[in-house]
């Protein structure tokens, strides 16, 4: 028996995994964050039990799991995105390993990735950024020390925000020393979902922009010169003057 931890996407049942939506399918237990996975990721489903975890706190998901193994029976425990990113499976994971419950990750496209389809952008673009840094606001939990927002906007990365729509004054403030209030930003709500929205400006035109559209949660800021029209390098992979193992000398 095997817990099985799936990353199901960003939020469009098209965007999981082929090996995701296969143990989906096929496992007879499914326990999910239907909070933020929608419904139709478990579309062809034959479990015979199905469990939406958003009301459940850690000891009875684990109650979940540990009576499923108690049945030799494997689950698919379905998280949004990337269940490595904010996806609490670590507290899950020592619960399992307390219990000798064997379990497996399988990893989804995260939130970010989608956000930066639905902005047309790559956000390393040579000369520009080649880092990105993804982070959340700290609200009620505390961030370590040196993972402050100032400390991180130091590099000018393009950074990836998360849980952080509802204090965005807040992260305006202490981004603009850093970046600049012409800087770009986009705030990507439920991205790819069928009412995905987007706002787009600069740290100083923003939460103007946020405010008109109602944007509350489930959104993801995006910040950095890769957003804008500043013109970036040519990447050498695609240069006719540069060989590698695949391309020889022209």
């Amino acid at each position: 028996m095997t817990v099985y931890f799936i990353g199901a996407g960003p939020g469009d049942p098209e965007l999981i995994t082929v090996k995701g939506q296969r143990l989906i399918q096929r496992c007879p237990v499914i326990v999910y964050a239907g909070s933020l996975v929608p419904e139709a990721v478990l579309a062809g489903h034959q479990a015979h039990t199905v469990v939406n975890s958003a009301a459940l706190n850690l000891e009875q998901i684990i109650a979940q799991l540990a009576a499923a193994h108690a049945r030799g029976e494997d689950v698919a425990r379905v998280h949004s995105g990337d269940p490595s990113l904010y996806g609490a499976i670590g507290e899950q994971i020592r619960e399992l390993r307390r219990l000798g419950i064997a379990f497996e990750i399988i990893p989804g496209v995260t939130a970010t990735a989608a956000c930066a389809a639905a902005l047309e952008a790559e956000l390393t673009l040579p000369g520009l950024a080649q880092t990105v840094i993804l982070t959340r606001y700290a609200d009620r939990s505390p961030m370590p020390a040196g993972e402050q927002l100032a400390d991180l906007a130091r590099h000018g990365s393009t950074l990836a925000i998360h849980l952080g729509v509802k204090h965005l004054g807040a992260i305006v403030a202490e981004l603009l020393p850093h970046y600049g209030a012409e800087c770009p930003v986009a705030v990507v709500h439920r991205a790819s979902w069928p009412d995905q929205a987007i706002a787009r400006g600069s740290l100083a035109t923003i939460e103007a922009q946020v405010a008109a559209q109602g944007f509350r949660r489930t959104a993801l800021i995006l910040v950095g010169k890769v957003l804008g029209d500043d013109p970036f390098e040519a990447s050498s992979l695609y240069s006719a003057g540069h060989a590698h193992l695949y391309r020889g000398q022209p």
